[in-house]
């Protein structure tokens, strides 16, 4: 799948209708960002892919039922709820660059993305004076009042906030630690997939985002139990190189590396991918002593 990542006209005039082109060409499902720059109805009449849509909690309540709302009207099948950005981390690069954020089509009439900040990153200015910080697990029921879609969570890191998932009723997981940009010394995700994997025990899907890069990397996550995985900075980095072209081009290299390593491994389908197939660092130390 294509992670949410937000403002891909940064990376090419097209922005997210080229990424949902090509996720639609590759039968893959795109996460539109909440912070895109390509409207979620411009997105929806591009192309016929299969779309989730990616939400923050902002303190005004009524922006993010009319966005989640709007998603659902337009055909996109589920609601991605990230968790992990209460506020948003410190990007040092942006406040040195000053960093001015273009514009956040999908909040026009709405909200003002135009603010002021002299010292550092508008954008961090903006998300910092927008998002709710007092975000709970209470939420979650607010968020299936005012949608029929399935509701997965994004950011989760340990088997506790997996166990409380499922009891909130979320219909899905996606362990992610966002690029690690978020919470500097939090856990690579890699470490951590089994522990929500096996808490969560076969009651909701569970996904898998961050440091995807070859398919070998895709192959280790699903031998850890992970049902999918999710692609951000390739597809972006695919963009910025070649469009919608480029973006295609990075799915289908992972595809191919992918079923080579398969292959090489001997797995004929997906299904056949097991625990037996990796060995993690402290099964290495062990089988040392």
């Amino acid at each position: 799948m294509i992670a949410p990542t937000a403002m891909h006209k940064l990376a090419h005039p097209e922005g997210e209708v080229a990424t949902a082109r090509a996720a639609a060409a590759c039968n893959t499902i795109m996460i539109l960002s909440y912070m895109s720059t390509c409207t979620v109805e411009e997105v929806a009449a591009s192309c016929k892919a299969i779309r989730f849509f990616q939400v923050y909690v902002y303190q005004r309540r009524d922006i993010t039922a009319n966005l989640v709302q709007r998603a659902e009207r337009c055909g996109y099948k589920a609601i991605v709820l990230t968790v992990d950005t209460p506020r948003l981390g410190r990007r040092e690069a942006d406040i040195k660059n000053k960093m001015v954020a273009p514009q956040l089509k999908n909040f026009k009439g709405l909200i003002s993305t135009k603010v002021s900040s002299d010292d550092g990153s508008n954008l961090e200015a903006f998300a910092n004076n927008t998002f709710d910080a007092s975000l709970s697990w209470k939420d979650i029921g607010w968020l299936r009042s005012i949608t029929n879609l399935p509701l997965l969570i994004k950011g989760v890191l340990t088997c506790e906030d997996a166990i409380k998932a499922v009891e909130v009723g979320v219909d899905g997981i996606v362990v992610s630690n966002h690029g690690a940009r978020q919470l500097d010394y939090s856990p690579a995700t890699i470490s951590v997939l089994e522990e929500v994997v096996h808490a969560v025990k076969g009651k909701v899907p569970v996904f898998f985002d961050g440091g995807i890069r070859r398919g070998t990397d895709v192959f280790k996550a699903l031998a850890l139990g992970a049902q999918a995985v999710l692609i951000g900075r390739p597809a972006v980095y695919g963009l910025a190189a070649k469009g919608e072209y480029g973006v295609k081009w990075v799915i289908e290299t992972l595809k191919d590396e992918l079923e080579l390593t398969m292959a090489l491994s001997g797995c004929p389908t997906v299904k056949d991918i097991s625990r037996n197939h990796v060995r993690t660092k402290h099964e290495a130390l062990h089988s040392m002593l």
